[in-house]
Formats: C-alpha cells, sequence, structure tokens
C-alpha cells in the first residue's frame, strides 16, 4: 500500500485530531461561570441544556455537511459567500470578530472572578473587578504583539489544565450520587417554567460555541465527507453530555441563592465538599483556563480582520503587521474595543454584568450559524437541517435579549463603511 505523502501534510487531521479541536473549541469560561448564571432558572436551566446541545448538534450537521460538499472551501466566510455573496459573508465574518473581542471581555472578567477567590478585595465591587480584568486584557495583548509562537507556547501549556477543575466536579457528583443521593432534591429550587426557557436557553447556548471549528478546517481534514461529521457530532455530543453534568450537577447540589451570589461557582462547589484548599486549587485551574482561553482569542481576534483584508474585504491597512507578522493595529483596537465593553457596564451588578456580556457574545456568533444555515439553504446542502437550524438559531438569538440583539446588529453594520472604504484591487500581496 502506497501512502501519499504529500497528501498527508495537506490534510493532516485524522478523526481524533478533529475531535480534539472540536471540544477544545468548545470548552472555555462559560463553564466556569455559567452554573452562577443559570441557577435562578432551576429546572429550567437544565431543559435549556437539553435544549442548546439538541440545537448545537442541527446546525453542526449543517456545517459539517457544508463542508463535506465542498472540501476545497477555505473557511466559513468562503462557504457563506458560495452561498449568499460576498457582502453578507464579510457581514458574518465581521460579526464573528465582534464576538472574539466580546469572549475577550467574557473570559478576562472570569479570570478576575477567580482571581478574588485568592485576594477577595477584588471581587468587592463591581469597577474593582473591571479594572482586574482590564490589567489582565492588556498583558495579554502586549504579549501577544510578540508574535504568535510565544503565544501558541502558551496555550499549549494550559490547553489541558482546564480539564482539570471540570473533572472533579464530576467525581464529586460521583460520590454524591453514590453516597447521598438526597442532596439533589434538598434544596428547593425553581421548577420548570416555558417562559424562562428562551432566556436560559440564550445563556446555555453560549458555552456550546466553538462546534464549528472542525468544519472551518475541512481543507486540513483528510477524508472530510466521512470525518467532519464524525468528529463535529462526537465533539459536540461530549462536551455538551459534560457540560450538562457539570452545570446542572451543581446547580441541584448547592442552594440556589449561594450559587447565584458566586463569583466563581466551580471553586464554591469544590470547597464545599473538599474543603477550602481543593477550592482555592480549583479556582487556580479555573483561572488558567480563562487566561488560556484569552490568549488563544487575543491571537485571534487578530487574524480574522487580517484575513478578510488580504481577500480585499477591507481596508489595506488593516492587512498591515509588524516585523514579527502581528496585526499590531487590529489587535490593539479589538482589545480597546473589549475594555469599552467591560467599562461600559461595570457599574451593573458583577452578575448582570457577566449576563450581559455573555448574551451579546452570543448574539454576535449566532450570525454566523444563522450564515452558514441560509447559505447551505441556498446551495442545496442538508436543507431540512438547514431550515431546523436556521429556526433553532433564531430562537436562541431571541434568548439572549432585545439589548444584545441590538448591539450585535449594530456593531456588524459598523463593517459596511469599511467595506466601502476597502479600495480597489482584489487582494493584498504584502
Amino acid at each position: 500500500m502506497t501512502v501519499d505523502v504529500k497528501a498527508t501534510d495537506r490534510r493532516p487531521f485524522g478523526f481524533w485530531t478533529a475531535t480534539a479541536m472540536v471540544i477544545g473549541g468548545m470548552i472555555g469560561a462559560g463553564i466556569f461561570v455559567l452554573p452562577a448564571q443559570l441557577a435562578p432558572y432551576g429546572a429550567t436551566g437544565a431543559v435549556a441544556w437539553v435544549a442548546a446541545i439538541a440545537g448545537a448538534v442541527v446546525i453542526a450537521w449543517v456545517f459539517s455537511r457544508l463542508f463535506a460538499a465542498r472540501p476545497e472551501t477555505t473557511g466559513a466566510m468562503a462557504a457563506v459567500a458560495d452561498g449568499l455573496g460576498p457582502l453578507p459573508a464579510m457581514l458574518v465574518a465581521w460579526s464573528y470578530w465582534v464576538s472574539l473581542w466580546c469572549a475577550n471581555a467574557v473570559l478576562a472578567l472570569t479570570a478576575s472572578r477567580y482571581l478574588a477567590e485568592f485576594w477577595p478585595w477584588l471581587g468587592s465591587r463591581t469597577i474593582v473587578s473591571a479594572g482586574a480584568a482590564l490589567a489582565m486584557l492588556w498583558a495579554l495583548t502586549l504579549f501577544n504583539l510578540l508574535g504568535a509562537r510565544d503565544a501558541g507556547r502558551l496555550q499549549v501549556v494550559t490547553v489541558l489544565l482546564k480539564l482539570m477543575p471540570l473533572v472533579v466536579v464530576v467525581l464529586i457528583l460521583a460520590g454524591l450520587a453514590l453516597t447521598d443521593p438526597g442532596r439533589f432534591s434538598a434544596n428547593g429550587h425553581a421548577p420548570f417554567e416555558p417562559v424562562q426557557l428562551t432566556p436560559a436557553l440564550g445563556l446555555a447556548f453560549f458555552a456550546l460555541l466553538g462546534f464549528e471549528c472542525a468544519g472551518v478546517c475541512a481543507e486540513r481534514v483528510r477524508d472530510p465527507g466521512r470525518i467532519v461529521p464524525l468528529a463535529t457530532m462526537a465533539g459536540v455530543v461530549v462536551t455538551g453530555a459534560l457540560y450538562l453534568l457539570v452545570s446542572t450537577g451543581i446547580v441541584y447540589a448547592m442552594p440556589q441563592q449561594a450559587l447565584a451570589d458566586s463569583g466563581a461557582p466551580i471553586a464554591l462547589f469544590v470547597g464545599e465538599f473538599w474543603g477550602s484548599k481543593a477550592g482555592l486549587l480549583a479556582a487556580a485551574f479555573a483561572m488558567i483556563s480563562a487566561l488560556g482561553c484569552l490568549n488563544g482569542y487575543v491571537l485571534l481576534v487578530g487574524e480574522v480582520p487580517l484575513g478578510m483584508a488580504r481577500a480585499g474585504l477591507l481596508p489595506r491597512w488593516m492587512a498591515r503587521t509588524s516585523s514579527r507578522d502581528v496585526p499590531v493595529a487590529v489587535m490593539l483596537i479589538a482589545s480597546a474595543l473589549a475594555s469599552v465593553l467591560i467599562l461600559s457596564n461595570a457599574f451593573r451588578t458583577l452578575s448582570g454584568l457577566m449576563t450581559f456580556m455573555l448574551n451579546i457574545t452570543a448574539a454576535a456568533t449566532i450570525w454566523l450559524y444563522i450564515g452558514a444555515c441560509a447559505s447551505a439553504w441556498v446551495q442545496r446542502v442538508a436543507r431540512p437541517w438547514a431550515a431546523v437550524g436556521f429556526a433553532f438559531a433564531i430562537w436562541v438569538m431571541i434568548g439572549t435579549g432585545w439589548e444584545a440583539l441590538a448591539w450585535s446588529v449594530v456593531l456588524m453594520l459598523t463593517a459596511v463603511p469599511l467595506y466601502w472604504l476597502r479600495g480597489r484591487g482584489a487582494t493584498v500581496a504584502d
């Protein structure tokens, strides 16, 4: 049997690598804050997780079929452009960029909340937590200006550490199920309320963002028509089941109000059952996870506009890079915008600030899913699934709230003047 080495180099990702990309793309900061945000919803939160996972599976399937049908497609923007044209694709890509720097605000604030477990004064006031979040955001922004290689090394160090607190939570929940099952029904949580399902869904879906990773990189996957759908489905189901178990288990094992008031629900839960030192250790790993994700997103937030500018869809100045091939101007603009997002809501309650940022990040990302489903419908790819995925994405968008939806539209439309000012010429060569 002869192995095509060149083909293998061109498409190095097999099933396990592609699945790891999906899981790695999904597990970020969301699961470390959502038990507190969903605690007031009680049983409605558990149903929201099930609905979010089911919807993510449908949209992930649309993504995987879309990329499998055209394995030569170079990314999500190109897949949307194939069906809807360059301007809608540019708007979707810009909205995705908006979601990245919004996510940076969420990640920085999450790290700040867990850091407050060591220095409680950091969590004494929302403005203080916001200040700590800004310090971490800008420290990693400056670090990324050194170049992608150093940022990549930090990412490798943090990628496995973020799983450790979740494994500890699963072990504790398993122990409770065996030794004290009555604990899960003793705290009097809110019953299922259909009217609360939509806003709870908007929050839960945030933690599932990123399931499109294998499809986006379909050109790097061997046999994409077979492996991309399998890896995507496996990653969504495994991660979704883990989230459902961890979040719902914590919500039902803890008093509702105590959990809702916590800035670090994972640390609170671990500390309750394994002692304060274990809780602090879980907080440390959660903070490392958030910082690791923040590092990766700060890097990515410069790459998306860079690719768009080089494709001739944005002004040429956005494609300028430093001697280390870093798009300095774009990266600084993104971090400045994330800072404005944090500060503009810094006088809400800490829970209110986090909920707003979770919702606006989800709303900005969902435009990508809406665009992909619409593109699949136009291209006659998995049409029934595309219709269901489109309807589900609209439902989630409503769940994020009208304020977040309005902001996502306004921020997405800021790309239109840049598109008009991009100048003539197809690409930027340098």
